[in-house]
């Protein structure tokens, strides 16, 4: 699998990776995030497209082949990336907004961390 994700409004930074695919992807709705918090925060996520009007998709999570931690679970959205809340923020999805943030992708070393559609 390729993922692609332009430099956008959502995240500045461009990628093209390829990885091995080990499982098909699964719809997701949230992660758990370790940023800030040694016990992690569950966080909403979305994926952000190119559509100014519907600029929201599905977020996928995806087991993969990763070369520095052998499988992997990516988290991928569209090809902005992906848009990340806390959970308890109930703010419509805004890129103006302080209280989220977007990344291109996440790779997560389980499945644990995550909540399924």
């Amino acid at each position: 699998m390729f993922l692609e994700v332009e430099s956008n409004l959502n995240c500045e930074s461009s990628v093209f990776l390829r990885f091995k695919e080990v499982s098909p992807p699964l719809p997701i709705t949230h992660i758990k995030v370790y940023d800030r918090l040694p016990q992690g925060e569950w966080c909403s996520v979305t994926g952000w497209c190119e559509d100014t009007e519907q600029p929201l998709c599905t977020v996928f999570a995806q087991k993969v082949e990763d070369s520095g931690a052998g499988i992997a679970t990516l988290i991928f959205g569209g090809p902005y990336g992906i848009r990340l809340k806390l959970e308890q923020n109930a703010e419509a999805w805004d890129l103006e907004s302080d209280q989220q943030w977007g990344e291109p992708y996440l790779l997560l070393s389980g499945d644990g961390d995550i909540r399924y559609v």
